[in-house]
């Protein structure tokens, strides 16, 4: 299995990735790389061109954009030979992100029916924002009560103009990093009481890359299942 990662200049990103990638290979039962789209070594273009077998790429993005339209789609059509490669769409939404969401919320301290942010990178991409609107209704569905949407870039409210004094705030982000860090300066300075954890390597996140391998691969396992983050 190969996984693709944005590919970040600290160490965080970059493991969660590859936790990812060997948890989700362990079920599988697949062989696994991790690559990125730009920034770290090896990337997905160059790990798709040295393909001598099929394989299948899971994103590990949590919504589409740039990457997606572009750059992975390019990075396949120019694979050599070989290069039969199936690759995926975003990982959310999907109510199985929204679940670990939940689990962090609570782990965290919130309570239920308390109000909730959901915190996004943000894109400027239209489709990025559609895809965060409906990643921000399942968790409304999976914690019971009204989640409202904020971005730290692009389209979208800012944090500050969306939270509100004694709301929960969930990160929808898969590492630690400088829009974590970001995210809960922010959250914590316009009122917030709770800032959960990001979603890492949950276990519901390492079921829902196996469950887009499968998908990608019914009835066979491939040789290479690329993952891209």
């Amino acid at each position: 299995m190969v996984t693709v990662a944005h590919g970040t200049r600290t160490a965080a990103g970059n493991e969660v990735a590859r936790a990812l990638t060997a948890a989700a290979a362990a079920e599988l039962g697949w062989d696994a790389t991790t690559s990125y789209v730009e920034l770290c070594a090896p990337l997905f273009a160059d790990v798709a061109a040295g393909l001598a077998v099929p394989a299948v790429a899971v994103p590990l993005l949590l919504s589409t954009g740039y990457h997606l339209r572009r750059d992975l789609p390019g990075a396949v059509a120019a694979a050599g030979p070989g290069g039969d490669v199936r690759l995926g769409r975003s990982l959310g939404p999907d109510p199985l992100l929204a679940s670990a969401q939940v689990d962090r919320l609570r782990a965290a301290g919130a309570t239920p029916g308390q109000p909730v942010v959901m915190v996004a990178a943000g894109s400027t991409d239209p489709a990025a924002l559609d895809d965060l609107d409906a990643a921000a209704h399942l968790l409304a569905h999976a914690w019971g009560a009204p989640v409202r949407l904020a971005t730290l870039a692009g389209l979208g409210p800012r944090v500050t103009q969306v939270v509100r004094s004694g709301d929960a705030v969930s990160p929808y982000l898969l590492a630690t990093g400088h829009f974590h860090r970001r995210a809960r300066h922010d959250a914590l300075a316009a009122g917030a009481a709770v800032v959960a954890d990001v979603l890492g390597p949950h276990p519901r996140v390492v079921d829902l890359v196996v469950e887009r391998a499968r998908a990608l691969a019914p009835g066979s396992a491939p040789a290479l299942v690329s993952v891209p983050a």
